[in-house]
C-alpha cells in the first residue's frame, strides 16, 4: 500500500467538494458536507485524504488542511471500519511527513492531528514506533522538525494520557519520555519550553508512576524558570503547580513559603492569562485542608490582591457587545447558544408533598441558561469537528454572573469566596475596610468590583457582615438605579447572595417594612429594566430570593405576577428562557397558594400562549415544560381547566419521539437519531399534571391517544437512563391517581421494573424511582404482586446493607419492603429474620411521612405473622413506636395489637426486662398512648 496511487479523476472531484468546503455560506454546503460524509462508503476515501495533505505542496495550504482535518475526523468516527492497508498508508505517509516536514506550519500541526487521532483511537501500543520516531526528532537539528515532533507529542500526551502511562512491550514510554522533556523545560526556544511543560503536565492529575518518579526534577525544572520573560512559560508554570498542588500537595510542602510569593506576585503579573492561572491557585488551595493554617499570614495580602484583580479591565469591557443594550432590541439568535434539557437527578420519589426529585449541585439554578454554563471553547483548528462532548466545571459561585467566558476578574471573586468560605471572618475583617474605598469611589468600575466582592463574600461571611447589612442594604438598593447598568446588574446579583438574610428579616414587623420589602419590590422594578444584562440580573436574583422565601411571599403574589407577566410581554429570547425558571420557581416556593382566580387570570394566559406559538420541534419547549411541571404540581386541580390540550401535546411528543428513534435504528445511515429530551421534558410535565390532578387525570388518560401507557410500555425499554429516570416516576404516580388503568400492564412494567433493582444499579435515580413505584404498585395491586414478590425482595435486600450504598436507596427499599409486607405478608414474612435488623435500623433515618406510615403498616403485619422474628430487637421497635410523632389511626391501632401482641407472647417477668430496658422518656410515650401495655417509669 505504500506504493498506492489515487485515481486522477477521484482526486480531482474530490478537490472540487473539498474547495467547495472551504465557503461556509455556500448555498450548496449542506450538499459539499453530505457528499463529504458519503465517501466514507468508499474503501480507499482515506487514502485520498492523506495524499492531498501530505504529497501535494501545489495545491492550497487551507484545501489540504480541510483533507487532514476531515482524515482526522474520520478516523476518530470511524476506526475499526478503516481497512488496514489504508491505514498502514497514512501511518507512512504521516512518517515521511515526519521526515520532511512542511513549509506551511497550518499542515505539519494537521499532520500531528491525524497522528494523535491514530494513536488515540488505535491505541499506542498499536503503533509503538510513532513515539520512538517523534522522540528522536526532538534531537534534530532542524528547529522546524523539532517543533513538528513536539506539537504532535502535545497532542498525544494531552489525548492519550492514560494510554501512554503504562507498560507497552515491557517498557514504560513515559520513563523515557518525561525526563526528556524536562531537559526542554530550558530550551532557548520559548514556545519549545511551553510545549515541554505543557506535555509533561498531562500527567500529574493522572499521578503517573513516571512522573511521580521524576516529580523533584519536574518542580526544580518549574522552579528555575519562574521569572521567565516569557509570558507563556510562566502561564504553564502556574497551571503546572495548580495541578501538583491538587494532585501531590505533600510534594510542594517543603516549598510553599516560596510558592505562595510566587503565585501571589504572579496574580499581580502585567499579562491577565497569567494572573489568570495564579488565581486558580487559591481556588485549589483550600481543598488542602493540612494547608489551611500555614496560608494565615498571606490572607492580608492576598486579599487586597483579589479585590483589585476584579476591577473590569478593558479587555473585559470590550467583550460586551452592548452595555446600553436596549431591551426592545431584537436578541442576536448566533449568541444564544441551544438550550437543552436539564435532566433533574436525585432522589427517588417520596410522598405527594415532595415529589420533584432535587438536583444535582452541576444543575443550573433558576436563571441560568445554556449560554450562561458553556464557555466558548477555542481550537487553533477552527473547523476541527471535536466529538466529545465538554462538561460543565463545577464552580463555588453558581450564579449567572460567573458563567460564560471565565475571566480574571470572575476567578478573583471566586477565589474570594472559596477563601471566605473556609476563613470566614478572617477575610471578611480584611475585606470590608477595602471595601469602603471601592463602594464609595468616583470610577464607576471600582464600584462595581467593590459589589461584585461583598456579593462573593457574602456565603462564607454573612454572619461577620450581618451587622454591616442594615448600612449596605440601603446602599445596594441605591445602586440598583445606577446610570451604569453594569453596577445595576451585578447589584441584583450581590443582592441575590443575601436573599437568606433579607427573608430572616420578616421575622419583625419593622425587618419586613425596611429591608424584605423593599428588595422584592426593587427587584421586581429591576426585572423590568430596559438593558438586557440588568433583566436577567434581577430574574436570577428573585429566583434566589424565590427559593429562600417560600410562603413569605404569599402575600405579594399579585405585584410578583403582575411584573413576572409584564416580562413575558417585553422579553427578548434569551431572557424569556431565564423568565420560565423564575416563574417555576415561585410555584415550587408557594405551592398551592398560585391556585386563585386573580393568580391563574395572571399568570396562565401568557404561558398557554407561548405554549401554543412552540412548535414540537422548538427547544424552548424544555424551560416551558420544566416551568408548566412545577406549576401543575402547585396548581392541583386548579390546573384542570387547562389540562387538556397539555396533555394531549405532551403524549404527542412522547409519541412523535419514540416514531422517530424507531426509524433511527432501522436506517441508521440516513436518519439522525431524535433529541429524546423532548420526551423526557413531556413525561416529566405528565408526572406534574398526575401529582396535581390526582383521580382527575383519568379522563385523560383513559382517552389519550395513542394510549399513554401503551407508550411507557415502550419506554421502560429505552437504554436513555433519563428516559427511564420519567418513565417510572410517571408510572408510579399514575399507581396512585389512577391505578385502574394500570392493571393489565403490570406484568410487563413489573417484569423491566427488576431488572432497574438491585445493588448493581445502573443509575441511582433510575433505581430509586423503581423502587418507589414498585411500592406505589404493591399497596393497591395486593395478593396480585405475588409473582413479583420474591425476586423484588431478593434485590432489595442487599441494598440494605451493601457498603457505599447511597441513602436514598436505602431508604427507598426499607419503604418498599415494608409496603410488600402489606401485600403479601405471608411471603415477607418468612424472610423477616433475614432483614429485621438493617430494616429496622434504617427507618431511624427516614422522616415521618405516609411512605413510612404505610411500611410500617405493612412491617406490623409481618411480625403478626411471624412474631418470633421480632423478639431479639423487640427494645428497637418499641423504641421507633415510642419516637413515633403523628400515627395514622391504622398504624396507631397496629401498633397497639403488636405492643399487646408480645406482652401476651412474653413471660411476664420477660416482657417487663423488656420494658425496663427502655428510657424513661420513651416508656412515658408508650404509657400515655398504650395505657396498660407499658407502665409508666416509676
Amino acid at each position: 500500500m505504500a506504493h498506492w496511487q489515487p485515481q486522477q479523476q477521484g482526486l480531482r472531484e474530490l478537490l472540487i467538494l473539498l474547495r467547495g468546503a472551504i465557503q461556509p455560506e455556500g448555498r450548496d454546503q449542506a450538499l459539499v458536507q453530505q457528499k463529504l460524509a458519503s465517501f466514507n462508503e468508499i474503501p480507499d476515501y482515506n487514502s485520498y485524504l492523506v495524499y492531498i495533505l501530505t504529497k501535494m505542496p501545489q495545491e492550497e495550504s487551507y484545501t489540504r488542511a480541510i483533507a487532514g482535518l476531515t482524515l482526522k475526523n474520520n478516523i476518530r468516527s470511524f476506526f475499526n471500519t478503516i481497512p488496514l492497508h489504508v491505514l498502514d498508508y497514512i501511518k507512512t505517509s504521516c512518517i515521511e511527513a515526519l521526515h520532511q516536514p512542511d513549509p506551511d506550519v497550518n499542515i505539519r500541526k494537521t499532520v500531528g492531528s491525524v497522528i494523535t487521532a491514530i494513536v488515540t483511537r488505535g491505541q499506542v501500543h498499536n503503533w509503538p514506533d510513532i513515539l520512538r520516531i517523534l522522540m528522536e526528532k526532538l534531537d534534530s537539528p532542524d528547529p522546524v522538525t523539532v517543533e513538528m515532533a513536539f506539537d504532535t507529542l502535545g497532542k498525544v500526551c494531552e489525548d492519550a494520557a492514560r494510554d501512554l502511562d503504562q507498560e507497552i512491550e515491557g517498557d514504560r514510554p513515559l520513563n523515557y519520555m518525561i525526563p526528556k522533556f524536562i531537559t526542554f523545560f530550558h530550551n532557548p526556544d520559548p514556545r519549545l519550553r511551553v510545549q515541554a511543560m505543557a506535555a509533561t503536565s498531562q500527567f500529574v492529575l493522572l499521578r503517573s508512576q513516571s512522573l511521580m518518579t521524576h516529580m523533584d526534577q519536574f518542580l526544580a525544572g518549574l522552579f528555575a524558570r519562574a521569572t521567565d520573560e516569557n509570558a507563556e512559560v510562566r502561564q504553564e508554570i502556574c497551571r503546572s503547580l495548580v495541578m501538583v498542588l491538587e494532585a501531590r500537595p505533600d510534594k510542594l510542602a517543603p516549598s510553599l513559603p516560596s510558592i505562595v510569593e510566587y503565585m501571589l506576585y504572579c496574580t499581580q503579573d502585567d499579562n491577565e492569562q497569567v494572573a489568570l492561572e495564579a488565581c486558580d491557585f487559591w481556588l485549589q488551595f483550600v481543598n488542602v485542608r493540612d494547608f489551611h493554617d500555614r496560608l494565615l499570614p498571606y490572607l492580608d495580602r492576598i486579599v487586597p490582591v483579589l479585590l483589585k484583580r476584579m476591577v473590569y479591565s478593558e479587555m473585559d469591557l470590550l467583550m460586551f457587545s452592548g452595555d446600553e443594550e436596549d431591551a426592545h432590541v431584537a436578541d442576536d439568535e448566533q449568541s444564544i447558544k441551544p438550550r437543552f434539557y436539564r435532566y433533574k437527578h436525585g432522589q427517588a420519589k417520596r410522598d405527594t408533598q415532595s415529589k420533584k426529585e432535587n438536583k444535582t449541585k452541576d444543575e443550573l439554578k433558576a436563571g441560568e441558561t445554556e449560554d450562561d454554563i458553556t464557555s466558548d471553547m477555542s481550537d487553533d483548528e477552527s473547523l476541527d469537528e471535536e466529538d466529545e462532548d465538554d462538561e460543565d466545571d463545577d464552580d463555588d459561585l453558581e450564579d449567572d454572573e460567573f458563567f460564560s467566558e471565565w475571566t480574571l476578574r470572575k476567578c478573583s471573586a471566586a477565589a474570594l469566596d472559596v477563601l471566605t468560605s473556609t476563613y470566614k471572618d478572617k477575610v471578611v475583617h480584611i475585606l470590608l475596610p477595602l471595601l469602603n474605598q471601592n463602594l464609595f469611589s468616583q470610577d464607576w468600575k471600582e464600584r462595581e468590583s467593590g459589589i461584585l466582592a461583598l456579593g462573593a463574600a457574602a456565603e462564607g461571611g454573612v454572619d461577620t457582615i450581618a451587622p454591616h447589612l442594615p448600612q449596605l442594604m440601603p446602599y445596594l438598593l441605591q445602586s440598583l438605579n445606577d446610570t451604569k447598568p453594569l453596577i445595576r446588574s451585578i447589584t441584583c446579583w450581590a443582592i441575590g447572595r443575601f436573599s437568606r438574610w433579607c427573608v430572616d428579616q420578616c421575622v419583625t414587623p419593622e425587618g419586613r417594612g425596611t429591608f424584605f420589602e423593599p428588595v422584592l419590590y426593587s427587584l421586581l422594578q429591576r426585572m423590568l429594566d430596559k438593558n438586557k444584562r440588568v433583566q436577567e440580573a434581577a430574574c436570577s436574583a428573585f429566583a434566589m430570593l424565590e427559593e429562600e422565601a417560600t410562603l413569605e411571599l404569599v402575600p405579594y403574589l399579585e405585584p410578583i405576577l403582575v411584573n413576572l407577566t409584564t416580562a413575558f410581554r417585553m422579553y427578548q429570547h434569551k431572557n424569556l428562557l431565564i423568565l420560565y425558571d423564575a416563574l417555576g420557581t415561585l410555584a415550587e416556593s408557594v405551592g398551592s397558594a398560585l391556585n386563585h382566580p386573580r393568580c391563574l387570570s395572571l399568570m396562565m394566559p401568557p404561558l398557554i400562549a407561548k405554549w401554543n406559538d412552540l412548535s414540537d420541534q422548538d427547544t424552548d419547549l424544555f424551560p416551558l415544560l420544566e416551568c408548566l411541571s412545577s406549576i401543575t404540581a402547585a396548581l392541583g386541580t386548579g390546573f384542570a381547566l387547562f389540562a387538556e390540550p397539555v396533555f394531549t401535546r405532551c403524549v404527542k411528543l412522547v409519541a412523535s419521539t419514540l416514531h422517530e428513534t424507531y426509524l433511527a435504528d432501522q436506517q441508521p445511515h440516513m436518519m439522525e437519531p431524535p433529541d429524546v429530551g423532548f420526551m423526557v421534558v413531556a413525561l416529566d410535565l405528565l408526572s406534574g399534571m398526575v401529582q396535581g390532578m390526582g383521580a382527575e387525570v383519568d379522563p385523560l388518560v383513559a382517552k389519550s391517544d395513542p394510549p399513554i401507557l401503551s407508550l411507557l410500555a415502550v419506554c421502560i425499554h429505552d437504554p436513555v437512563t433519563e428516559v427511564l429516570q420519567s418513565t417510572y416516576a410517571l408510572i408510579g404516580d399514575l399507581a396512585i391517581a389512577c391505578f385502574e388503568r394500570l392493571r393489565s400492564y403490570l406484568p410487563a412494567f413489573l417484569t423491566e421494573l427488576l431488572q432497574q433493582v438491585g445493588p448493581n444499579f445502573q443509575n441511582v435515580s433510575v433505581c430509586n424511582n423503581a423502587i418507589w413505584a414498585a411500592g406505589e404498585i404493591a399497596i393497591r395491586w395486593l395478593a396480585d404482586m405475588e409473582p413479583f414478590v420474591k425476586p423484588l425482595l431478593e434485590r432489595l435486600f442487599p441494598l440494605l446493607v451493601a457498603p457505599e450504598i447511597p441513602n436514598s436507596l436505602r431508604e427507598n427499599a426499607m419503604i418498599t419492603i415494608g409496603r410488600l409486607g402489606l401485600a403479601c405478608p405471608s411471603i415477607v414474612a418468612a424472610h423477616l429474620p433475614q432483614f429485621i435488623k438493617p430494616w429496622l435500623a434504617v427507618s431511624f433515618t427516614v422522616r415521618e411521612n405516609g411512605e413510612k406510615d404505610s411500611a410500617f403498616q405493612g412491617f406490623c403485619e409481618l411480625i403478626k405473622a411471624n412474631p418470633e422474628a421480632g423478639i431479639q430487637d423487640i427494645i428497637v421497635l418499641m423504641k421507633i413506636i415510642g419516637q413515633w410523632q403523628l400515627p395514622t389511626p391504622p398504624l396507631f391501632k397496629q401498633f397497639n395489637e403488636i405492643l399487646m401482641g408480645y406482652k401476651n407472647l412474653m413471660p411476664e417477668e420477660q416482657w417487663q426486662a423488656v420494658v425496663s430496658a427502655l428510657t424513661p422518656d420513651v416508656r412515658q410515650v408508650l404509657s400515655q398512648r398504650y395505657g396498660g401495655i407499658v407502665d409508666a417509669p416509676s
